[in-house]
């Protein structure tokens, strides 16, 4: 019992220790831009290993040098109460929940044996009722798997992100950060990528346009001429207009 005992007291010190790097590496994000990521870092290894090389665009550019327009459409797609929550919007996310559960039940009632020679049908549809906060909380420090210990850190770097930064710095630093195609990172990249012309001049189409891309941004770099890239662009800059910068 007693070596029972120091064994979780040993593993609740290390949590505790967890923790408080993760707080320190927060807090020096205040002034201090990240150089990577823990997504960007994965990417890196895959992309090396598939391709051998590493093609990486990535140009950290201050929250004043990107566009309005995508600030404002990257909140209007993603995130519309981004400057009201506190981390996290549970009122998205038992919606997402809720989405998910129907498209389960809808997949499970339609399943049929697959006949020899057809293609097995497509899984259902996951929908995410993540915030920015809680995106960047994931791409920062955790890797890609879903499991409840790992959705479970995630909510508690989400608080801290929102207790030690402001809003603008979590705005500037997921839009330095985030991924808009293979090897392409941040608003910088991406706006040189796709319309060459630095953040600063895009427009509010082709801000519209990037934003769309963010939940599949490899599948839509290949797929520029999209049909539903530009009808849910249009759709995105039309809500433009009411979302609030921090």
């Amino acid at each position: 019992m007693k070596a029972l005992l120091r064994w979780l007291a040993l593993l609740a010190m290390a949590l505790v220790a967890l923790q408080l790097f993760f707080v320190a590496r927060i807090a020096m994000m205040a002034v201090v831009a990240p150089q990577s990521t823990s997504f960007q870092r994965s990417e890196a290894w895959r992309i090396a290993n598939e391709k051998g090389n590493l093609r990486w665009r990535q140009q950290w550019v201050p929250y004043s040098q990107i566009s309005d327009h995508l600030k404002r459409a990257v909140i209007a797609s993603e995130d519309d109460g981004f400057t009201n929550h506190e981390g996290v919007d549970w009122d998205a996310l038992e919606k997402a929940w809720e989405k998910n559960a129907k498209a389960e039940q809808k997949a499970a009632a339609q399943k049929l044996p697959v006949k020899p020679g057809k293609p097995a049908p497509k899984p259902p549809k996951i929908v995410g009722g993540s915030t920015i906060t809680q995106q960047l909380a994931k791409n920062l420090f955790l890797s890609g798997e879903r499991t409840l210990v790992r959705k479970g850190q995630e909510f508690v770097l989400t608080l801290m992100l929102e207790h030690l930064l402001t809003k603008q710095r979590i705005l500037e630093i997921y839009l330095n950060s985030v991924e808009w195609g293979e090897g392409v990172f941040g608003a910088e990249a991406a706006a040189q990528h796709y319309f060459h012309k630095p953040a600063s001049q895009l427009g509010s189409f082709e801000a519209a346009r990037l934003a769309v891309m963010l939940p599949r941004p490899r599948y839509y770099e290949k797929l520029p001429n999209s049909g539903y890239l530009a009808s849910r662009a249009d759709v995105i800059v039309g809500r433009m207009g009411s979302a609030q910068l921090p």
